[in-house]
């Protein structure tokens, strides 16, 4: 990997999560990376585990060393135990998205990368926190974005993201449809360099609607979404049953997978990477990746949370910036 590129922002997420633990793990690696976070929290994690961890203070326009955890000190609300959550440190938590933000606005970071956080204990703060995706959006000023994870030559995107099942079809309109369709390719192009990307649409309903006979949305909606951006040029293809569409010779030549609901597009993908599946947010102004998984309370300080992902979230926000 080209070291060429501004620092990449890893906020280490909910502290009593494996976000601190993992970024520890990014010191093994050359990358150029700044983890965002409580120093002091990262030190007392590495010290219970038995990691030996050289730290540094991140300086602006500093280029981290190869070797050593460079750290953008921001100091916790209230001390944090690995696995228990205090609901003190959630503004902490935004906080380290925020500045890594702000840093990616203002050139001084090429990405952002982040840990995972504990959407409840944010909300249970007085903070409303759908999720990241959203979030980033909102502060951005963009009312529109796409969540697409990537793993095992997968890059699954969704229609719709955090909302109940029962609230899904509602969510997916013309318009709505349309303006995903276009994100995706027009990141696709941008972003990942593939210069005529062949997309895959499931359906929404069983067997894509059955002609009608389990759900009309395919004919009313996806259907005539898909049909209006073929002719402008787009390689779309579907829509397809979700049950099939995931099968090898149907994904054979494809370049992206666009599934209706989180569900029905996620389960299929971190069954095939879990370990080392990454969360791309399409449509933002910056760059931004993530980790796949969740906080893992339950592993939090064990030392058995497996690093894949962040690394693999790493290696693909560097790889676009330099692309960029």
């Amino acid at each position: 990997m080209a070291l060429g590129i501004a620092p990449i922002a890893v906020t280490s997420g909910e502290p009593a999560g494996v976000g601190p633990e993992l970024c520890l793990r990014l010191a093994e690696r050359e990358w150029p990376v700044v983890v965002l976070g409580d120093r002091a929290l990262l030190e007392t994690r590495a010290a219970d585990l038995g990691l030996a961890v050289r730290f540094c203070e991140f300086q602006p326009g500093q280029t981290p060393e190869p070797g050593i955890l460079c750290v953008l000190h921001h100091p916790l609300r209230v001390p944090s135990q690995a696995g228990s959550l205090a609901v003190e440190n959630a503004p902490y938590v935004v906080d380290l998205l925020d500045r890594a933000l702000a840093g990616c606005h203002a050139g001084e970071f090429s990405a952002m990368v982040t840990a995972p956080v504990h959407k409840g204990i944010i909300n249970d703060a007085g903070m409303p926190f759908t999720g990241h995706t959203e979030y980033l959006a909102k502060r951005c000023g963009v009312d529109r974005v796409v969540m697409m994870l990537t793993g095992a030559g997968l890059r699954v995107a969704l229609a719709t993201t955090h909302l109940p099942l029962k609230a899904v079809p509602a969510a997916i309109t013309v318009e709505e449809l349309t303006r995903t369709l276009r994100i995706l390719h027009a990141d696709l192009v941008q972003r990942f360099a593939v210069a005529q990307p062949r997309i895959l649409v499931s359906g929404l309903n069983p067997h894509a609607g059955e002609g009608g006979h389990m759900g009309r949305e395919e004919i009313e909606v996806i259907a005539p979404v898909l049909d209006a951006l073929r002719r402008e040029g787009m390689d779309l293809v579907g829509p397809l049953p979700a049950d099939t569409l995931f099968t090898r010779n149907v994904l054979a030549g494809s370049d992206a997978q666009l599934a209706m609901y989180h569900d029905q597009g996620l389960a299929v993908l971190k069954y095939a990477a879990f370990d080392d599946g990454i969360n791309v947010t399409l449509g933002l102004p910056i760059i931004r990746t993530s980790v796949d998984h969740g906080t893992a309370l339950d592993l939090a300080g064990t030392g058995r949370a497996h690093p894949g992902s962040l690394y693999a979230a790493v290696a693909l926000a560097a790889e676009m910036a330099e692309f960029a």
